[in-house]
């Protein structure tokens, strides 16, 4: 008698990526490449200092993936300087890439954002951003990201082969 395992159902996005969950075997994968930075941040929830993020300044045009897993969270074109000292975004690629969480850690009561394919932690969302892009401040630390410049792929670790609309 043949024995099946029960796959999670694919979950694809409106822009066209597929939401499904890494399996053990390819999150510890990944897991194993991160540095120690990069795991306290996106396993663990910290945050890195302000002001000390390698993509706080980046100003080419492209994409912010996540970096554990790839997926494309933001747009240079959603960036803003909000002074806070983290790369903000006004509004993700795509609403379904980004999770919301309540988190009233450290005695406040703030929205986490999370990778929705991964479940990384990538920052917060604050309701004091730019009024003309929609209000929001997706504040997310430049280690939970992997910059992506226009004309160049995607980055793929879980072999999902794909790829932006234009």
């Amino acid at each position: 008698m043949a024995t099946f395992t029960k796959l999670a159902p694919m979950t694809i996005s409106a822009s066209g990526f597929d939401l499904t969950a890494p399996s053990a075997q390819q999150r510890a994968r990944l897991e194993a490449g991160l540095d120690e930075d990069e795991r306290r941040v996106l396993l663990h929830h910290g945050t890195e200092a302000a002001f000390c993020g390698g993509l706080l300044n980046q100003k080419k045009s492209g994409v912010y993936c996540c970096r554990l897993c790839g997926l494309p969270l933001f747009r240079q074109d959603t960036k803003f300087d909000s002074g806070t000292g983290w790369p903000s975004f006004t509004a993700p690629i795509d609403p379904k890439h980004v999770v919301a969480i309540e988190d009233n850690s450290y005695g406040m009561r703030r929205i986490e954002t999370r990778c929705a394919r991964c479940d990384s932690h990538q920052g917060h969302v604050f309701p004091d951003g730019p009024r003309a892009a929609g209000g929001l401040r997706y504040c997310i630390n430049s280690v939970s990201l992997q910059f992506v410049a226009d004309g160049e792929p995607l980055p793929d670790p879980l072999g999902r082969a794909e790829r932006l609309a234009p």
